[in-house]
């Protein structure tokens, strides 16, 4: 028994490979001899390659084991889809489009057609003509043409005088295209003292195109080829006013106003003299007429009122004219102070008062009218000094 123990336990055990540590010496050995040769490189890409083309086996190998999709009926997704969506509306048909005939175009379409051609206005350079309406004035026509007052006058002198009482409707009057004044030209007249009257140039008045003058034909400014009769433009000229308002009548020889009409005075004894203080004429203390305007050829203040009211004097004095005025005053009364100061009042419907009548401040002298050259009952009220000429009253009128 001892024997077969013994065999038993000696028998003999299975023979075991190399160990892991063996073998990684091995390697390391052989990669040793490998790398000694040169051969380390291509070995690893070698490997490298190995490695991919591995993994691009197993990646195929491993799609080919994923089952296909199956095909889903489409019906459940519809019955869905028709359950969640609201019933189709029914249709409806379009309105009808609108007619975009020629002869019926809609609204929005619509192009408007013009066969003309629209010419930007020009600056005028003639003169045109205007009729005189009624309730027109000087400065109403004036502005109306954007032109100075005095520039109606100069172009209209054989009409208005220089008077802008004068104006009256159913009037022609020329209506220059710029302020100036308007020349008819006389046999003997030279451009040069024409120019000079005016305060212009020669060349102002040959280069203006609405005079239509050649200068190539015009030959010697001091005998120029210009017809006689030939009216002319005169662009900016201007000239003294000639006047038809009353001089001062002095009170020792009232005679002199003689040639203003019947009311003048002869001889006149000494009468009151003034206080150089003024009051209104009227009154009414506003206007109705024309301003003071010394560019209109209007020194006096036409003041408001109706034919019959009283006009007062505006200081104490002697009357030195009474009565008619043939230079469109009308009915007139010129009051002396004795200190320099003549009042004037004019257009009067009725006198209180007659040459040499003596009067004193606030005295009713007559009533206002509308006679003589005016379109309106009113006064007409001149203040004039011996020293200063004809003055504004706005400026001593309380």
């Amino acid at each position: 028994m001892s024997n077969s123990l013994h065999n038993s336990d000696s028998e003999p055990h299975p023979q075991r490979g190399p160990s892991a540590s063996g073998f990684a010496r091995a390697w390391a050995s052989l990669w040793a001899d490998l790398t000694h040769l040169g051969l380390d490189e291509p070995l690893r890409r070698l490997g490298t390659h190995l490695a991919a083309l591995l993994l691009i086996a197993v990646t195929a190998w491993g799609m080919g084991k994923i089952p296909a999709r199956k095909d889903v009926s489409p019906a459940p997704i519809q019955a869905a889809q028709a359950a969640a969506l609201p019933a189709t509306p029914e249709a409806v048909a379009p309105p009808p489009l609108p007619d975009i005939s020629a002869d019926a175009p809609p609204d929005g379409l619509r192009r408007q057609v013009t066969l003309d051609t629209t010419i930007p206005s020009r600056p005028r350079v003639d003169v045109i003509t205007y009729t005189v309406q009624t309730g027109d004035t000087l400065f109403g026509i004036a502005d109306k043409f954007g032109l100075k007052p005095e520039s109606i006058l100069w172009a209209n002198y054989d009409t208005l005088a220089d008077d802008p009482h004068r104006l009256l409707p159913g009037q022609v009057l020329n209506i220059l295209p710029v302020d100036g004044a308007y020349y008819q030209w006389h046999a003997g007249d030279g451009l040069n003292g024409v120019a000079q009257f005016y305060g212009v140039k020669p060349e102002d008045i040959l280069n203006w195109p609405g005079n239509h003058l050649d200068p190539a034909a015009i030959g010697d400014y001091s005998d120029p080829n210009i017809p006689a009769g030939t009216r002319l433009i005169i662009p900016g000229g201007h000239r003294a006013f000639t006047s038809w308002s009353a001089p001062i009548i002095p009170r020792s020889d009232p005679a002199v106003a003689k040639v203003l009409g019947p009311g003048f005075c002869g001889a006149i004894d000494s009468g009151p003299v003034g206080s150089g203080a003024f009051i209104w004429p009227a009154d009414h203390h506003y206007l109705s007429g024309y301003d003071y305007s010394p560019q209109a050829n209007h020194p006096a203040i036409d003041i408001d009122g109706e034919t019959g009211d009283p006009v007062y004097a505006v200081d104490s004095g002697v009357v030195v004219y009474a009565g008619w005025n043939d230079w469109g005053y009308g009915n007139l009364i010129v009051i002396d102070h004795g200190n320099g100061w003549q009042s004037l009042y004019a257009h009067l419907s009725a006198l209180n008062v007659e040459c040499g009548s003596y009067v004193f401040q606030g005295d009713v002298i007559g009533a206002i009218g509308s006679t003589g050259n005016s379109t309106g009952s009113h006064l007409h009220f001149e203040l004039m000094h011996a020293e200063y000429g004809k003055v504004n009253p706005w400026d001593f009128l309380p």
